[in-house]
């Protein structure tokens, strides 16, 4: 549990409540920390309800069955990574590649805000002009005299 506001929700539960969680993937990262977190709240007194599975029971079906879908859970979250991770080194061969958010002006555009800064108008004024944010053009202004 490394969320402060999943312990803070952990901390209030007492006996008799019920943990409605939406998926497992939501509730915990590990098998073994689901495990002895479920356990933990069952020897509280408190009931687990997966929105996605139903009612966990605090009996020997009920822990197996939440320790298969835990374990597929963790698998299936690591080979999303595992994915994501192939895929980018991937697109990293590529020249053109670009890791993370696209950008929303070109460089010509950021050319003309500068040059337009350059001629003398505020930053307010460009903003207006062309749309690109006093902060971009900042960035961008700060990058070009670092050339």
């Amino acid at each position: 549990m490394e969320s402060p506001a999943f312990q803070a929700l952990f901390d209030k539960l007492k006996a008799s409540d019920t943990l409605v969680v939406t998926k497992l993937d939501r509730f915990t990262r590990t098998a073994i920390d689901g495990v002895q977190t479920v356990r933990s709240l069952f020897e509280r007194g408190v009931k687990v309800h997966i929105l996605n599975m139903g009612l966990v029971e605090n009996t020997l079906t009920g822990n197996l069955i939440l320790t298969v879908m835990l374990a597929f859970a963790e698998y299936e979250r690591g080979m999303i990574v595992e994915r994501t991770q192939t895929g980018k080194s991937v697109a990293r061969m590529n020249p053109d590649f670009h890791d993370g958010r696209p950008r929303k002006y070109t460089d010509a555009q950021i050319q003309l805000g500068l040059e337009l800064l350059i001629a003398g108008k505020s930053y307010g004024q460009v903003q207006k002009m062309t749309g690109i944010s006093k902060s971009t053009l900042v960035r961008a202004r700060h990058a070009y005299r670092n050339l």
